[in-house]
């Protein structure tokens, strides 16, 4: 928002205060001035002069040769080569021995042998951004209005003696988008009063009912809380005066007509958006605020078509739509030299939905940012009154008597209760109440006091961010100033900082398989629904679910599994020659059995990995061989051997998707109450070869049951004292007999005399006999306190042989 200073000080007296100190308190109190700019950007001695007399310059064909009255006593005569030069121009006149912007110092000088006592300016010679300049001064010298006075100051007559502040407002400051905004606010820093804007309608009285004319609906009420509009007559569209061009470039907006300059005019000081309607252009002689249609259509002021959605909120004239609710008018309404009646629009549209619009749009407007951040409701009729009052005093226009206005919902202002003491305890402060008071008189609020050291404070529907105690106790900061309230210790217990148990998890899981040499990746949690449909996962009922505004098809619904982007991720590196993969990710997959979502779906947090390739690259001691199922269980159980998991079993299975020789299910717990958690194995070879991949292994498990079960504290023994004695054995068993339970069997037969089982040898063959296989174990006894004895191995054992007979049919090898 710029603010200028002279603007700003018929509002405010700012006596005793440059536009610097302004700025300075302003940003103490928590406002920042971006930056303080002179309009001057170096003009010196420059007057209105009015030009007499132009003739030809005798040599030269695009030269003028003026007489120009300057105020100054006695004529001058001034060589001009701009091609808008005429006689009875008002112009800017650079006297001898004026300074112009670019450092230009203006002398006596002959041009082609005629003496010019001075030069004859254009806007950008001035220092002017000649971009905001109506569009028939852009280019030649500056023609000035006929009833600016010679001699004076073009300093004065273009508003150039005055300073703007450019205000860096955070979005709850929306009051300060407006001169009363910035008033109410330099009013309560500097204590003084703020003396609002007057309208005279009563002074240009019109004996037609402006109801007599136009009426007005609305149907999207929750979109429009307000809306009101009066009907001026006899207007004369044409340029505005050099004083309301002057302010509204000062402001960074470019003039266009005495009609919608004044409307930008009280926009800027109410912060109130309105539009004018050329009112012979409306048909229905209603006007109706509703949402577009399907497919409905508008040209808007800047000549686009746009494709209109029903979201969006319409002015329509009950026959055509004639706007888009505060962001930009309709061509065909739109006001013209022509124009004789208008319609003055004002109202309260909700934020958001101008905001969607404006942004879909890419219309962004002084209007549309004033109604995204919620415009001050009070404010619609003061500025449409005063709207209509400038419009009747500066066009000679007739003011029809009353306003038609539709209302659906009233404002309602909010009262806070603060007390002295909470104040007091937040700032750290030792505040009495009448010092809270004084601050609250300066901030234009109104308050009660119910009782002793508290009081009930009405807040001003223009300052809409404060809803709350603690927001008025900030505003009651500011004014005090923050330099003025004492620096305190911080008092109180404070808590160390900890990860809870699922980040200490999530850090184990990542320390041990990146040490294990696997690389963390992280995909998309959105996928396609192919992707699902391929590969479900551990929950192939689990229902896909669909986003309502997806980025792309390949990213329409929530993942069911990691693993589908794990092998996307795999064959991206395989076409960039990198054949060689080892990823896993820690994420969360969303389940839900219902097609059409009526509550939340679980999110489970799940580890998959895949590994394809070598185990590792090639090397002169050894020739890198394949990666197989071992690795990645060998993987797997570094990691529960290391969370403290006994009870993670393997059982063999063939799910959907993987191959059926190769694959077993994880299993927690024992017995009756042991459940399936994940799946390790190797990818089916269909969808290998779908995905031109190698031999390519799979983990896939929930992490939460490892979480409950885990106890990753390490935990320090003794190195043993006493020998051990080892005893090898080889049995033969049916083939589909589980070596997991045959290791379940022996150490259970063992007790607590056996340190440690291995397996050593798998073998199948001809020898053995159709369906049997060959398993052999290293067993390992050791006594903590004692040296154990052959004897009491030997009778241990044989247990453990007894068992396996019983359990399993097992024979040893012979």
């Amino acid at each position: 928002m710029k603010v200028s200073y002279q603007w700003l000080s018929e509002y405010v007296d700012l006596k005793g205060y440059t536009a610097s100190e302004l700025a300075e308190k302003l940003t103490r109190s928590g406002i920042e001035v971006d930056i303080v700019e002179n309009r001057n950007k170096g003009v010196t001695n420059v007057v209105v002069g009015y030009v007499k007399a132009r003739e030809k310059h005798p040599d030269a064909d695009k030269l003028s040769v003026c007489t120009v009255d300057a105020g100054q006593g006695e004529d001058l005569q001034i060589v001009c080569g701009a091609k808008n030069i005429a006689a009875g121009q008002k112009v800017p006149v650079a006297l001898v021995g004026a300074e112009l912007p670019g450092d230009l110092k203006i002398k006596r000088a002959k041009l082609r042998g005629v003496e010019s006592m001075g030069m004859i300016c254009s806007a950008k010679e001035l220092g002017l951004n000649d971009k905001l300049l109506p569009k028939e001064q852009q280019e030649g010298i500056l023609v000035l209005p006929e009833d600016t006075a010679v001699g004076k100051s073009i300093l004065e007559v273009l508003g150039l003696d005055d300073e703007v502040m450019e205000l860096d407002l955070t979005p709850n400051r929306s009051d300060c988008l407006s001169m009363i905004g910035a008033a109410y606010e330099i009013a309560a820093i500097l204590g003084r009063n703020v003396e609002l804007p007057k309208d005279e309608i009563g002074l240009h009285p019109s004996q037609t009912k402006v109801a007599d004319h136009l009426s007005i609906g609305i149907t999207a009420a929750e979109l429009c809380s307000r809306y009101a509009a009066r009907r001026i007559t006899r207007v004369k569209v044409g340029p505005s005066p050099l004083w309301l061009q002057n302010r509204l470039m000062a402001a960074g907006i470019r003039p266009i007509n005495n009609i919608v300059d004044i409307t930008n005019y009280v926009m800027l000081e109410y912060g109130q958006p309105l539009h004018a309607f050329d009112a012979d252009l409306l048909e229905g002689g209603r006007i109706d605020v509703r949402l577009a249609g399907e497919g409905e259509k508008l040209v808007t002021l800047d000549d686009n078509e746009r494709s209109l959605e029903p979201h969006m909120l319409l002015i329509t004239d009950g026959v055509k739509p004639i706007a888009l609710a505060g962001v930009m008018g309709g061509a065909n309404s739109e006001v013209s030299r022509d124009t004789t009646t208008i319609v003055l629009e004002s109202a309260k549209f909700a934020g958001a939905t101008v905001r969607k619009t404006s942004r879909q749009l890419g219309l962004r407007s002084e209007a549309s940012l004033r109604f995204e951040k919620e415009s001050n409701p009070e404010a619609v009729i003061p500025a449409l009154n005063r709207a209509a009052s400038l419009i009747a005093e500066l066009t000679g226009g007739e003011v029809n008597e009353g306003i038609v206005e539709a209302v659906t919902k009233e404002a309602e202002p909010v009262s806070v209760r603060i007390t002295l003491e909470k104040i007091n305890r937040y700032l750290g402060t030792e505040l009495a109440m009448l010092e809270v008071k004084v601050i609250l008189n300066r901030l234009h609020f109104n308050f009660e006091e119910p009782g002793a050291g508290e009081l009930n404070v009405r807040i001003p529907m223009r300052r809409g961010d404060i809803t709350r105690d603690v927001d008025l106790i900030e505003e009651i900061a500011r004014l005090y100033g923050y330099d003025n309230i004492p620096s305190t210790p911080i008092m109180g217990a404070t808590t160390p900082g900890s990860l809870t148990r699922e980040q200490s998890f999530r850090r184990v899981i990542r320390r041990l398989l990146t040490e294990s040499g696997l690389h963390e990746v992280i995909t998309y949690t959105f996928t396609h629904p192919e992707q699902i449909a391929k590969y479900s996962g551990m929950y192939p009922e689990a229902k896909p679910i669909a986003l309502s505004m997806p980025m792309s098809e390949e990213r329409s619904v929530l993942r069911t599994s990691l693993v589908p982007h794990l092998l996307d991720t795999a064959v991206y590196n395989r076409n960039r020659n990198v054949d060689d993969v080892s990823i896993y990710e820690l994420g969360n997959v969303f389940v839900t059995s219902e097609g059409q979502l009526t509550t939340l779906p679980q999110e489970k947090l799940m580890l998959a990995a895949i590994w394809t390739g070598r185990r590792a690259p090639a090397h002169w001691g050894h020739k890198g061989d394949k990666v197989d199922f071992y690795d990645m269980k060998g993987v797997f159980e570094k990691l529960t051997d290391y969370l403290g998991l006994e009870s993670v079993g393997y059982k063999s299975a063939a799910p959907e998707g993987f191959h059926p020789g190769r694959t077993a299910e994880i299993t927690i717990g024992e017995g009756a109450g042991a459940r399936v958690i994940g799946r390790i194995g190797q990818l089916h070879p269909e969808l290998q070869q779908a995905k031109d991949l190698d031999d390519t292994y799979v983990l896939e498990v929930e992490v939460e049951p490892l979480m409950e079960r885990a106890d990753f504290r390490i935990e320090y023994k003794p190195l043993p004292r006493n020998p051990a004695i080892g005893r090898d054995m080889a049995i033969v068993v049916d083939s589909g007999v589980a070596v997991g339970d045959i290791r379940q069997t022996v150490e259970a037969a063992a007790g607590a005399l056996l340190e440690s089982i291995d397996v050593f040898d798998i073998y199948t063959g001809e020898r053995l006999g159709q369906g049997k296989k060959s398993v052999a174990f290293a067993l390992l006894y050791r006594h903590p306190e004692r040296t154990l004895t052959d004897e009491e191995v030997g009778e241990q054992h044989g247990k453990v042989v007894a068992a396996l007979e019983q359990t399993f049919g097992a024979e040893l090898r012979k």
